[in-house]
């Protein structure tokens, strides 16, 4: 049974990579000029909404890897199922957060409520 763990974790991982490098070279690649997000008009589409897409576009990577993470975590049997899942939880979200933030310049307020989901599911645990 872990192995099928382990095969679905690596297929999570494989999938958000690629969904992640074809966005980057399909689609963003012709939005940027030499920066890390892109932010060039891309009519109806203004710089600032291409930002909060590029951000958007990766959230379903980091979400896809913080579940394979605790699909590893399954198959190793080392931690009760509610650690696994806050740990899934808490590495989604605040990875959601950082993206927001970086993509937007902070200025989108969904970096904050994604940061707010991570740290409440944090605090709820309780110590480790």
């Amino acid at each position: 049974m872990s192995s099928l763990y382990y095969l679905a974790a690596g297929l999570a991982t494989i999938t958000g990579l690629v969904h992640s490098v074809l966005g980057e070279r399909l689609i963003f690649r012709h939005l940027r000029k030499g920066t890390l997000v892109p932010s060039e008009d891309a009519p109806p589409l203004r710089g600032r909404h291409v930002r909060i897409l590029w951000a958007t576009w990766h959230l379903g990577s980091v979400f896809g890897w913080a579940f394979a993470g605790a699909l590893v975590a399954l198959a190793t049997g080392a931690r009760s199922l509610e650690s696994i899942l806050v740990a899934a939880v808490v590495s989604a979200y605040t990875g959601g957060a950082v993206l927001v933030f970086v993509g937007t310049r902070g200025r989108h307020p969904g970096w904050a409520a994604l940061l707010a989901v991570a740290v409440l599911a944090w605090l709820a645990a309780g110590p480790a």
